[in-house]
């Protein structure tokens, strides 16, 4: 009876300490969240974008060095900084200047790594071609929201980028805008991307397929409109998917 007790327990154990690891993740973020450098239209955002949530099905930890690409104004970049502040490091690369203007060097922020692009820079019809960026080590690269920017060209050159920062093991998350698979581009979608060819683009820069979230799933995104559209503006529906260099 003793040994089928020890049994039970050492196969519980693995669960407990995913359920700790979990909650001092969630109370990192929540921290992170109440920083005063956060603005009120950033604070707006977190009910819809679920940071704590999308941070752990990646399997962020706080020691990782992570790599985002394409921060924007640096909604997740504010709340992944103080993160890795201590024990972790975080990279950023490809569209950063609004990060260096306003962000960068500010306490707390400033342990924060820019990898500058590489390549000819280019704009296709709103997208982006020739960028690429040079890291290694990495534990986990992120981009949100992103990959619609991008050519199917961009996009290789992106994913095989993320791929050679990784270290063997690394992972690679992304989240965007869901579009309906197989459309055609248009003005109402342009902004969306099909998720079908994301995981096919993305296994062919040479990623295994992990897992996907319904984390950002919305019933009543009918996946017709432009993301910025009032009747659908915050409240897409969003296509998680996390991915592993073997």
């Amino acid at each position: 009876m003793k040994n089928w007790i020890r049994i039970a327990l050492a196969a519980l154990l693995p669960l407990a300490v995913a359920g700790t690891a979990k909650a001092d993740l969630a109370e990192a973020v929540a921290a992170a969240q109440a920083a005063e450098v956060r603005s009120d239209a950033e604070r707006a955002r977190d009910g819809n974008r679920k940071p704590a949530e999308t941070l752990a099905f990646f399997g962020l930890r706080q020691d990782m060095r992570v790599l985002e690409l394409l921060p924007g104004a640096g909604w997740y970049t504010k709340i992944l900084a103080p993160l890795l502040y201590e024990d972790g490091a975080l990279f950023v690369s490809i569209g950063t200047d609004r990060l260096q203007e306003n962000l960068l060097g500010k306490p707390g922020f400033d342990r924060i790594t820019v990898i500058e692009p590489q390549g000819d820079f280019t704009r296709v019809g709103r997208r982006f071609e020739g960028l690429s960026f040079q890291a290694e080590d990495m534990d986990l690269v992120l981009t949100f929201r992103n990959l619609h920017n991008f050519t199917a060209a961009g996009r290789a050159t992106l994913n095989a980028s993320a791929f050679a920062a990784l270290k063997p093991g690394g992972y690679y998350g992304v989240v965007d805008h869901t579009r309906r698979h197989m459309q055609e581009d248009s003005y109402e979608n342009w902004r969306r991307m099909d998720p079908v060819l994301a995981i096919k683009e993305i296994e062919a820069a040479g990623f295994e397929f992990v897992d996907y979230s319904d984390l950002h799933y919305r019933l009543d995104d009918e996946l017709r409109y432009e993301v910025g559209r009032r009747s659908v503006s915050g409240n897409t529906d969003r296509f998680t998917l996390l991915f592993r260099k073997p």
